[in-house]
């Protein structure tokens, strides 16, 4: 599904990529992530989504926001926000699927193809948007987890759907201990 000489750009969801890969017992290799999609197109811009929880200026996944942002991605934050649930749980939230969506519809007048790191239905709309406008989309997930991390109706939306899995051996390492960058990531995923 991937042409050499298309251009291409990658819209990586951090949290829902994350929770998808930690699901299969792996995490992703940022360089090695990009290098692979560099190597089936023209790839002219790899965006990377997440919520940064800022506590006393000092946010755990900074560094990893930083890495990417010196290694080739454009990073797209925003903070994210605590709050108390009604059992007096501490929650945070920091949804970025409406600047994803902006973005890749600002894109898609540049591109060919769009692959999407994410299982969230919340993008099937989006999807369909950007194939009026000609542009094929990949989604990357994974359905080999229980539960799947991908929404159907996403799934069958997409040209084309990668299962994250099959690119562990291209794109990741062995999961290291739990890390701040980790734990940041996944209080996002529970928290949105």
């Amino acid at each position: 599904m991937f042409y050499r000489d298309e251009r291409l750009a990658l819209f990586i969801d951090g949290s829902n990529l994350y929770a998808a890969a930690k699901s299969l017992g792996f995490d992703i290799d940022y360089k090695l992530l990009r290098q692979e999609f560099m190597r089936r197109g023209k790839m002219l811009r790899a965006f990377y989504y997440t919520a940064l929880l800022e506590n006393d200026d000092y946010s755990p996944i900074r560094p990893l926001v930083d890495w990417l942002h010196y290694n080739g991605f454009t990073m797209v934050t925003k903070p994210a926000k605590e709050f108390t649930d009604s059992q007096g749980r501490r929650k945070v939230k920091g949804n970025m699927d409406i600047e994803l969506a902006v973005d890749a519809m600002e894109t898609a007048a540049h591109v060919d193809h769009i692959v999407l790191f994410s299982g969230d239905g919340d993008f099937r709309p989006l999807v369909e948007a950007l194939q009026r406008k000609g542009v094929r989309v990949s989604v990357c997930s994974t359905i080999r987890s229980q539960p799947p991390m991908i929404a159907d109706e996403l799934r069958r939306q997409a040209d084309n759907f990668i299962e994250l899995d099959e690119l562990r051996d291209v794109v990741g390492r062995p999961p290291r201990e739990p890390r701040a960058e980790s734990s940041a990531e996944a209080e996002l995923v529970n928290g949105e």
